[in-house]
């Protein structure tokens, strides 16, 4: 009888009553440790995610491309330190009925560019088909741009010799749809075309509406907006239409 574990009337032994206390410590104890365990594993894995958000946020490339409202704020100064001249009427390619021939009509041929009343040219004989609003990296079909025109493009003319971040935070802007969907960013580099082929000495930047030039001696967004805000139709926003072509809004 000595060896039983219980009692005859099924009540644990003391020796029970003391394994099972033991038991439900030893138990108790190892809970505590896994959630103690578990909470620092929290904590490390809280702070390796929060030190991953701030080193992407302070390493990740930073756009120095302002909104259209700060570029409109910063116009006035931004262009005098461009070296902007005033926006000019450039007036009708001569002779005047000519100034909006397509080049496919029979017996037409292009003229030359010194031929066009400004550089870069801003009317005057064109390609049939105009072309397509965005930013180009190499000099694309002049007639077509001037067809642009036309239809109430603005363009923005670069030398191609023009680098900087000026320049890259310019192409970046007007690929967003919302500001550049009437507007040519493009190198102005026609070669065999002369002295009517390259940007005047001294400008880095020449903007073109139908009728209108206004050339910087550099390349500047801000004063870029400004232009294309007002002479590209539509205009931005609530800015008022200040060009003269004769299809605003056709397309492109």
């Amino acid at each position: 009888m000595a060896n039983r574990r219980t009692t005859t009337d099924g009540r644990m032994t003391k020796a029970e009553r003391r394994e099972q206390a033991r038991r439900e410590r030893f138990e108790l104890r190892r809970k505590m440790a896994r959630s103690k365990r578990n909470r620092r594993i929290g904590i490390v894995v809280s702070a390796l995610l929060v030190a991953a958000v701030v080193a992407f946020v302070v390493t990740r490339p930073s756009t120095s491309v302002a909104s259209p409202e700060e570029l409109l704020g910063q116009a006035t100064q931004a262009k005098e330190a461009a070296g902007c001249g005033p926006v000019e009427d450039a007036g009708p390619f001569q002779p005047r009925d000519r100034d909006r021939a397509h080049l496919a009509d029979p017996s037409s041929e292009a003229p030359a560019l010194s031929e066009y009343p400004s550089v870069p040219p801003a009317s005057g004989p064109h390609d049939s088909i105009p072309l397509s609003f965005g930013v180009y990296e190499t000099p694309p079909p002049i007639f077509r741009v001037i067809h642009s025109l036309e239809h109430g493009a603005a363009i923005v003319w670069y030398s191609p010799g023009a680098t900087g971040a000026e320049l890259d935070d310019l192409k970046e802007f007007y690929r967003d749809l919302d500001v550049g969907a009437r507007v040519i960013v493009a190198p102005y580099d026609y070669p065999a075309e002369g002295a009517a082929g390259s940007l005047p000495a001294g400008t880095q930047m020449a903007l073109t509406a139908w009728h209108h030039v206004e050339r910087c001696a550099r390349v500047s967004l801000a004063a870029a907006f400004d232009f294309s805000s007002e002479y590209a139709a539509p205009p931005f926003g609530s800015r008022p239409y200040l060009g003269n072509a004769p299809e605003p809004g056709g397309a492109l």
